[in-house]
């Protein structure tokens, strides 16, 4: 039987894990927010008139045996899953559907995870019968083929995306205009958390470019205690992640800087953390008179809710999208909610951008169009998407 669409909006989850976890915590615990309310946690309590209780939960998609066949607000509990319990999560009348395996488990994390035996589901049939508008990928890191198969399963059901792994789509020309062509709207790539590590370290770069400093070297070191971490010490699967950290990065500083002299990336996993995130940056140039400057930085998060405040807005940005036909990468939501966008801004300028955007200003700009030289007529400088 089909599902009867009505005024919210219906978001599928790809991948049961931290980040999904928090985001289903975080719509039952921001329920009761209004228009106009001021809370913690929150960028903005209201999107043209959508409250982050519009979101509601349509399908789940995962391949671990422990979530498969579950209620969504049981499984985001089930192990591995290790991040905060801040919020009572009533039933939610979604099962979590068995997946499509392919590439989304890694060498080290392959022990933990038990592969349910059920046959994986019909991804694009599912998201069509459950009214399914939106869909979310989380997908582990270094899931290159999983990625690119779930949303081909969007495009095919005719649903919007927000791709929160570093896998390149809607920074990819191919990918911006098969989304364009279907009218449906894409947001990526890579989340950009509330008050993470790379936009605390695009800030600091901003800074010391505008006040005349010039950076000659800087890294980044990060080290957490969830199945993230663990993924990620396999090398192999870390390559789309670091080349998005790094160029997040190196997008603000203004001018060619070597490779030798950035670093930016997870470098271990430390199992009792649990879902903190450890940060340690450093930046290091040269002011007036060449006079050494340098900067250290420790920052400790809660990973998975520092993104999922970002996901509410980045959900409700799309939704507007779908109101107004607008299909493609939408460039100032991606700017300012994603690591690797279309087009990188300053995060100010990206920000600008997005309230332009919620505030039905300049819509033509938001929309992705087709190819280089015409995004740049429409901005006024060059861009170059990751092809």
């Amino acid at each position: 039987m089909e599902f009867s669409m009505s005024n919210k909006i219906r978001t599928a989850i790809f991948g049961v894990g931290n980040c999904a976890s928090a985001l289903v915590q975080g719509i039952a615990y921001y329920r009761k927010v209004n228009r106009g309310d001021s809370v913690a946690g929150l960028m903005r309590s209201d999107i043209s008139g959508y409250l982050p209780r519009d979101i509601e939960f349509s399908a789940a998609f995962d391949v671990d045996s422990r979530k498969v066949g579950l209620d969504l607000n049981e499984a985001i509990f089930a192990a591995p899953n290790n991040t905060r319990r801040f919020a009572e999560v009533t039933a939610t009348g979604v099962m979590v559907h068995r997946g499509n395996l392919l590439d989304g488990v890694g060498r080290f994390t392959k022990p933990m995870i038990p592969i349910a035996s059920k046959p994986p589901a019909d991804v694009a049939e599912v998201l069509r019968r459950s009214g399914t508008e939106v869909a979310l990928c989380y997908l582990p890191v270094g899931s290159e083929e999983a990625v690119r198969w779930y949303a081909e399963q969007c495009l095919q059901a005719g649903c919007a995306l927000i791709n929160c792994m570093p896998v390149f789509l809607a920074s990819t020309h191919e990918w911006q205009r098969r989304f364009l062509r279907k009218g449906l709207p894409i947001i990526g790539d890579d989340i950009k958390s509330q008050v993470g590590a790379t936009i605390v370290h695009r800030i600091l770069v901003d800074l010391f470019r505008r006040r005349g400093v010039r950076l000659d070297r800087t890294y980044q070191l990060n080290f957490g205690g969830n199945t993230d971490f663990l993924n990620m010490l396999e090398r192999e699967r870390l390559v789309s992640k670091k080349i998005s950290k790094t160029n997040a990065v190196t997008s603000q500083i203004g001018r060619e800087i070597s490779e030798a002299s950035v670093h930016v990336g997870p470098s271990d996993y430390v199992e009792w953390l649990e879902d903190r995130k450890v940060c340690h940056i450093r930046l290091e140039g040269c002011g007036f008179g060449d006079s050494p400057v340098s900067c250290e930085i420790k920052l400790e998060v809660w990973d998975s809710p520092n993104s999922a405040g970002v996901v509410i807005d980045a959900i409700r940005c799309v939704k507007l999208a779908l109101d107004r036909k607008i299909g493609g990468a939408l460039i100032g939501p991606s700017g300012y909610y994603m690591k690797s966008p279309p087009m990188q801004f300053t995060d100010e300028e990206a920000r600008r951008l997005t309230e332009e955007f919620i505030d039905n200003h300049n819509m033509e700009q938001m929309a992705q169009v087709n190819g280089t030289k015409e995004m740049a007529a429409v901005f006024g400088h060059s861009t170059q998407a990751n092809d």
